[in-house]
């Protein structure tokens, strides 16, 4: 439906107007010409008039002329009588003398004699007066009649008439408008053919663009376009191959991500429903207090899961929002850190913290920042092994502030590490988590004016570096 309706827009908006114009050009040329022809032949004749007419004074002006006779022999021996035919009217306006040598039987209708007297009347004394013209038909011929009043007055002939067939003056304008026709059928033939083309090239990959859309809408991210020409439709094919892909990607994140946190759930709901099986039948003190360690454990994870998506929703929705204060980087840094040792400790792993002593002041939510070291210190430890080395170091550069936290673990994959930032990403799933931990901690980061970068090396350890604005110093009033 989409294509028929952009041909027939096509045809109507473009199509329609082109055909208007060509028929209006061919109208105007065919007005044009015959005008042209018309006045032509129209200036011929009254040229030939204005000699005749001359002649004619100079014979009335000669008294050794017989000024009726060279009227007559004028009539009679008119050279250009093969081309018009001269008559010679009387003063009642009867045709007496023709150079064809065949008068009229009856008085004939000859309205240009009519409008060549009424010019004549109204002539003032010094202005000629202009002669009389009909185009019309002449029995069953097509004729242009000049009359002109004889400028001799008192004279048996009072006035010359021309009649000029226009059967070949007809005859040449209707070739030239046939001629005018045939380019116009060629232009209308050569649009018709260029709008084939247009719908070939544009109108039917713009259709099969549009069921790719659908097929990709309902699912199908494995269908994809071919780009077959280097333009705006060429670079629509590559962006819609580019978003399927992307999409396909999107899709195989979430999916994996559900499964991860499902995963993630399940194992911690098993160890609490079984240890606390374990314990209903279990009276032994020191059992007890095992299975609630695991228990407490599991439900710290699951909180903190928890807690991970409904940030993730937040950021989803806009609705993550921030409680910016003036606080002490350092200080919410530490605490993340202490929050960490002992767990290190009992993992094997060393984890160091190189604390400046100044006060450097940021303008943020504190829980949120301290929310974000918690998620690298934890990512550190969760993907080192025993015997790892986990570093914090912080220093300051100018206006911004720079927190390093590194370690020794197994590092991230070249082809992962553009995509660790992204949501539903985990590169790695040998370790446990969620994926979407770095995406929300990336996301506070950004909130605050700041960066996040990693660099990594698989089997040589990660180096996450945050950078955060330092807070401008109070003013006192």
């Amino acid at each position: 439906m989409a294509m028929k309706r952009i041909t027939k827009r096509w045809l109507l908006n473009s199509f329609g107007v082109i055909l208007i114009i060509l028929l209006a050009i061919e109208i105007a040329a065919a007005v044009g010409i015959r005008g042209f022809y018309y006045n032509s032949v129209s200036s011929a004749i009254k040229s030939r008039a204005s000699v005749m007419s001359g002649s004619l004074v100079r014979y009335s002006e000669d008294i050794t002329v017989d000024y009726q006779a060279e009227v007559r022999n004028l009539v009679e021996n008119f050279e250009d009588k093969e081309k018009m035919e001269l008559m010679a009217i009387d003063g009642a306006g009867n045709v007496i003398l023709t150079s064809s040598g065949f008068e009229p039987k009856s008085k004939i209708d000859m309205p240009d004699y009519e409008d060549a007297k009424a010019k004549a009347s109204s002539a003032t004394f010094t202005g000629a007066a202009a002669p009389g013209e009909f185009i019309g038909k002449l029995g069953s011929e097509k004729v242009m009649a000049i009359t002109m009043i004889s400028p001799v007055k008192d004279s048996e002939f009072a006035a010359l008439r021309f009649v000029v067939s226009l059967s070949k003056v007809d005859k040449q304008i209707y070739e030239m408008i046939g001629i005018i026709t045939l380019v116009v059928v060629g232009i209308i033939c050569f649009v018709g053919f260029s709008s084939s083309y247009f719908i070939n090239s544009i109108v039917i990959p713009v259709g099969d663009i549009g069921k790719t859309a659908k097929k990709i809408a309902q699912g199908d991210f494995e269908t994809r376009l071919e780009k077959k020409n280097d333009d705006e439709i060429g670079d629509l094919c590559e962006v819609i191959n580019y978003m399927a892909s992307e999409l396909a990607a999107s899709e195989k994140m979430k999916n994996d991500f559900i499964s991860s946190v499902s995963h993630e759930l399940r194992t911690p709901l098993t160890a609490i429903k079984g240890w606390g099986e374990t314990l209903m039948d279990s009276s032994d003190k020191d059992t007890i207090e095992k299975g609630m360690r695991v228990i407490l454990k599991e439900t710290d994870r699951l909180s903190t899961m928890v807690e991970e998506l409904l940030d993730f929703s937040r950021m989803q929705s806009g609705r993550l929002t921030l409680m910016l204060d003036r606080i002490d980087i350092i200080a919410e840094l530490g605490e993340a850190y202490l929050m960490f040792t002992q767990r290190a400790m009992r993992e094997g792993m060393t984890i160091t913290y190189d604390e400046p002593e100044d006060f450097i002041p940021v303008l943020g939510d504190k829980n949120r920042l301290r929310q974000v070291f918690i998620n690298i210190i934890d990512n550190a430890i969760k993907y080192s092994d025993s015997g790892d080395v986990i570093a914090i170091k912080v220093y300051k550069d100018g206006a911004m502030v720079h927190i390093i936290i590194s370690d020794t673990g197994c590092g991230i994959k070249a082809q992962d590490l553009p995509m660790v930032k992204s949501k539903f990403y985990k590169g790695n799933s040998t370790r446990r988590g969620s994926g979407i931990g770095l995406a929300v901690a990336d996301e506070i980061i950004k909130m605050h004016s700041g960066t996040l970068e990693l660099i990594s090396e698989e089997g040589m350890g990660t180096t996450v570096e945050i950078s955060l604005p330092i807070a401008a110093k109070k003013t006192e009033e």
